[in-house]
């Protein structure tokens, strides 16, 4: 057997244990079932036009009119031209989801190892103890895909720099660019900006290093190959990232012109989200702990403890049925943290941070510190408003932070970060450069601090805790003091469970380090621990009850009688989703109809003020320039039906004959509150002056304007009036991609009514035409498919000069 591939053969079976054991967790895939996840079921709802645009088509569309009035896709799936590095990506994502990622937690993570010289037994241990984090798996339960799929290619990242920073610059450097790329690929901004700062702290490891070492210029040389790379993969992202950008600035995330609320009251001009969003999901400062016991707060918000619980009984003695009592202690609040709802903890496993704090005492250097650096900056940033000082700094003066938020997720860096140090923790066990004194007094140190800890939680709870969640004192004081005790049991049982692992895993090494077990014994003994103390957990929260037929996915909704009474109307018109149903499954209407509800993290920022001021309060004027034809309400008998009564639409144009001229977005969304909008329109003066518009236009009662042609990003009008008129389109305005054209010549549109479009046009018959045209998606597939050859091009010269060296 050839040398490469006797080399190769051990990585070869690790890959296909991953396989194997991604499978194998969630084996309904192999029999054609899949997850449901409840975040995926609401992109269902909001992709599902472009979905269906693209089967009958063959085309992307770039616009949908299906929820919130409409918007871009760019963050619903679309697909851009060019955009070679999401093929990669797709290919290596080969196994049925969501098995798909976490083969790519444990692939990614064991390259990480790889790069940094860990033998291929332990880098296999702790993809492991990566890809199985608690944290890790709840996403995938609950459809955070992009989330995960970010999270994913994370540790190939690193990978990439690490292997730079070792002289390989070559391959660090080609690594880097393809890594970066499927980071990127991913779409999830918010998790590839905590891997940059983690990369900072890194770096600056890194630089004390070389400094020290005098070795700053071989530093410098890897920050600029580096910088390269990134440039490179960003270029290969080039559509998807100009296209967020570009909308970002009009979506919720980017700067209001309002002032006021919609109860009046001041708002102060930010550019990024409000703290107080940022911060809702603020992780506890005790609540640090259920890292290491997993239901240290109770565990998940919704938890099943069974009939031999205490909730149970005071269910019966309140004077509930048998029946009425289990139910309730299928999905019983045990979580008691400050935070608002929890699926899950976040349990990273107390065999790993067993060793990880092993770690703090057998590794040195560079790579200690820039994994505890990480791990510190984690933690303390995703205490959010718990750690006011911290976060209100990162907020006003750290770029793009405040452009996100639940700062708890930004635990994934430590999530990263503990199972490395973990693992390295045993690599210096099994080399000769320590003592065997020193790592038994490092042994007797992890021990002492990690299940000191757990005895003394177990000790001591009754005195530092109530198990009491702020706000149940309202509750009946049998039911609290009921939940109380329970989730003390549980406090209790994982304390104890936790202090075992400890001692199990204490207990392993100590037999090692005197002989009496094995390396390689060792290192199965703690696959075995890790797989037994994460998998246990996360069964609880992610299993086999998770997945049901093909079918329930592909389809998620089914139409009531309401919503096939609506589809029998074939015109262009938009419907107000009610219903409770609506309320529960916000997308659900964008499924079927024209929707001016849905369910996005970024909708356009005009559209969800307008929701605010005027669609939430019933304003039925504001239903009316929006096209509302129907609203799907709940009758008495609680049956859903469509109703024509509330709303007399404007249709899809219309001629108005005046202007009210505002000065502000303030006034302007204010003067909807009493505007007659099917003769009158509100704009704001500065668009009036730049346009050198009318404020009053005759009337011409014979006049006429129809839709004729409507598609996702083309809509065709016929237009017939005696004189100039303005036309109001029932259309939201989005001026970056939107062109309007009157007999095929590209004419100005500009805004009324704070967001629908408005056009003067001729006397006499015309064909109006708007079409969605984005020169970002033109300008980034011309960038991403020259990066992709560039790219292609500097992948030859890299195996050209690797072969070259080896001769």
């Amino acid at each position: 057997m050839p040398l490469y591939l006797k080399r190769f053969l051990p990585h070869l079976f690790v890959i296909l244990g991953f396989i194997a054991l991604s499978l194998a967790y969630f084996s309904p895939v192999l029999q054609g079932k899949k997850i449901f996840q409840s975040d995926i079921l609401h992109y269902r709802g909001m992709a599902q036009q472009q979905i269906e645009y693209a089967k009958e088509t063959g085309e992307q569309t770039y616009w949908t009119n299906s929820a919130f009035g409409g918007m871009p896709t760019y963050q619903l799936g679309a697909k851009y031209p060019h955009n070679y590095i999401k093929k990669l990506d797709l290919a290596i994502r080969f196994l049925p989801r969501p098995a798909d990622y976490l083969f790519l937690y444990f692939i990614g993570f064991y390259i990480l190892l790889l790069s940094l010289k860990v033998d291929f037994k332990l880098a296999a241990l702790g993809a492991l103890a990566f890809g199985f984090s608690t944290y890790m798996i709840i996403i995938l339960g609950v459809g955070h895909n992009s989330k995960a799929h970010a999270i994913a290619y994370m540790p190939l990242v690193l990978s990439g720099i690490v292997l730079t920073f070792r002289k390989k610059y070559v391959w660090g450097f080609l690594l880097t660019i393809v890594a970066l790329g499927l980071e990127i690929v991913a779409n999830h901004y918010q998790m590839t900006y905590y891997l940059l700062l983690l990369v900072l702290v890194l770096g600056l490891a890194y630089l004390v290093d070389a400094y020290q070492k005098k070795q700053l210029p071989h530093f410098f040389k890897s920050v600029g190959l580096l910088s390269v790379a990134a440039i490179i993969a960003v270029g290969l992202n080039a559509t998807n990232i100009m296209a967020t950008q570009e909308y970002v600035k009009e979506s919720t995330r980017g700067k209001s012109d309002l002032t006021i609320t919609a109860n009046g009251q001041p708002k102060a001009a930010k550019d990024g989200l409000d703290p107080s969003y940022i911060t809702e999901y603020s992780y506890g400062l005790a609540e640090s702990f259920n890292l290491f016991i997993p239901k240290f707060m109770g565990g998940g918000s919704g938890e099943d403890i069974g009939k031999d619980s205490k909730m149970y009984e005071a269910y019966l003695q309140l004077g509930a049925s048998p029946i009425e009592a289990i139910e309730a202690t299928r999905n019983a609040p045990m979580y008691w943290g400050n935070q608002t709802i929890v699926e899950a903890p976040a349990y990273v496993g107390a065999v790993i941070i067993f060793l990880f704090v092993l770690g703090l005492f057998l590794v040195r250097g560079r790579l200690k510190w820039w994994l505890v650096g990480g791990t510190l900056l984690s933690l303390f940033l995703s205490y959010g408003k718990n750690l006011s000082f911290l976060t209100d700094f990162f907020i006003d003066y750290v770029p793009l932070y405040n452009k996100f938020r639940a700062v708890s997720s930004i635990q994934v860096i430590l999530e990263l970060c503990i199972p490395v140090l973990g693992v390295f923790a045993l690599v210096r066990l099994f080399n000769d450069f320590q003592k065997n004194e020193e790592k038994l007094k490092a042994l007797k140190y992890a021990t002492a601090i990690t299940g000191g800890l757990a005895l003394f939680f177990l000790l001591a709870h009754s005195f530092l805790f109530d198990f009491i969640k702020p706000g149940e004192e309202e509750y009946p004081e049998l039911l609290v003091n009921a939940l109380a005790e329970d989730r003390k049991s549980l406090f209790i049982s994982d304390t104890i469970r936790t202090l075992v692992l400890v001692l199990l895993s204490a207990g392993s090494i100590f037999y090692f380090l005197k002989g009496k077990v094995s390396e390689k014994l060792l290192v199965i003994v703690f696959a075995v621990l890790i797989l037994f103390d994460l998998i246990s957990v996360n069964r609880a929260y992610v299993n086999t009850d998770n997945f049901v037929q093909a079918r329930q996915v592909e389809k998620p909704y089914q139409a009531t009688l309401a919503d096939k009474e609506i589809l029998k109307d074939k015109g262009h018109f938009r419907v107000l989703d009610a219903s409770r149903e609506g309320q529960q499954k916000p997308a659900r209407a964008a499924y079927f109809h024209n929707s001016l509800s849905g369910y996005h993290a970024a909708k356009l920022n005009r559209f969800d003020a307008l929701l605010d001021f005027h669609i939430y309060n019933n304003n039925p004027e504001v239903l009316n320039m929006l096209n509302t034809k129907y609203v799907i309400i709940g009758d008495e008998s609680g049956r859903v039906q469509a109703s024509t009564r509330y709303t007399e639409p404007n249709g899809n144009a219309w001629f108005v004959s005046k202007l009210k001229v505002v000065e502000n977005g303030d006034e302007e969304i204010r003067a909807l509150d009493s505007l007659e909008t099917k003769s009158t329109a509100v704009i704001q003066k500065s668009i009036l002056k730049d346009f050198n518009l009318e404020r009053t236009y005759k009337s011409d009662s014979t006049a006429s304007i129809k839709l004729t042609t409507h598609k996702p990003s083309y809509l065709k009008y016929e237009s017939n009036i005696a004189f100039e008129g303005l036309a109001v389109f029932s259309e939201l305005y989005y001026y970056k991609g939107w062109n309007a054209y009157i007999d095929g010549k590209l004419i100005s549109h500009f805004r009324v009514n704070y967001v629908l479009r408005a056009l003067e046009i001729p006397s006499g018959k015309h064909t109006i035409e708007f079409k969605f045209e984005p020169k970002v998606v033109e300008t980034g597939s011309k960038i991403a498919l020259g990066s992709s050859v560039l790219f292609g091009l500097l992948l030859l010269l890299g195996g050209f000069l690797q072969f070259r060296n080896k001769e």
